[in-house]
């Protein structure tokens, strides 16, 4: 089964994550998947930019407890996003859960409707959202970001934007889309290239320091006894027994 679907139209490649049926959640599978087909986009010359999207109402509901990538694959994902060549949109009209907000933040441009809803839920089962830090931590506010580390609580689409998660909402995504495409069709491929090695610089520092710090923090964390209750809790559809 396909897990990411492929189009294109002038220039520009739209990944679509497929797997509607456990909300895109990141599998090992997935995550390959979407690896693959990073690499086959920026290494087509017939490919200006990638949009990054999804199927059905979630962009991705975070790690898929059932069938989890290794943190070390997961680090690899966001590098590449951030190091690819072309600049990477993410044009979501769903919502977005734990590690699928990693996704958003390491792409370039992040696009979501008004509607969409967005929480870090690690905390709420056990762990913390460790290696998606990477690329969050040096694009968002810290004040604004704390509460939601913290607290787990759904935000709207419009704070998304004011934390830095978002470039932009709008109650018509293609249409806020139309306007960012076009500008880069219309952009000079090695400028492009050259541009965003400019504003990913300070991303990829945070990788270069933290990330095998944080990568052994996740692994430490996923297997602790707290996260074994929180991720039975969750799948059993319960409260963990640390609610008060």
């Amino acid at each position: 089964m396909t897990l990411i679907a492929r189009t294109r139209a002038r220039a520009v490649e739209t990944l679509s994550l497929d797997s509607p049926h456990n909300r895109n959640a990141l599998s090992a599978a997935l995550v390959g998947e979407l690896a693959d087909a990073l690499t086959d986009a920026g290494e087509d010359t017939g490919v200006r930019a990638i949009v990054l999207t999804h199927s059905g109402n979630t962009f991705s509901a975070g790690a898929d407890l059932k069938d989890p990538p290794r943190p070390e694959a997961l680090v690899a994902l966001l590098r590449q996003i951030i190091e690819l060549p072309k600049p990477v949109v993410a044009r979501v009209t769903g919502h977005v859960r734990a590690g699928g907000l990693g996704l958003l933040a390491a792409c370039d441009i992040a696009v979501a409707a008004t509607d969409a809803t967005f929480a870090f839920t690690e905390v709420r089962i056990g762990v913390a959202p460790a290696v998606i830090s990477l690329p969050i931590l040096p694009r968002t506010d810290p004040r604004a970001l704390a509460r939601h580390y913290l607290t787990g609580e759904r935000f709207a689409a419009s704070e998304a934007v004011a934390t830095g998660l978002l470039t932009t909402c709008d109650s018509d995504v293609d249409k806020a889309l139309d306007p960012i495409l076009e500008g880069l069709r219309r952009s000079a491929p090695d400028a492009l290239a050259e541009t965003k090695r400019l504003l990913t610089a300070r991303v990829l520092e945070a990788f270069d320091r933290d990330a095998a710090d944080l990568t052994a923090l996740s692994a430490r964390l996923f297997s602790s006894p707290q996260a074994r209750e929180g991720m039975t809790a969750f799948l059993e559809r319960r409260d963990p027994a640390w609610v008060v």
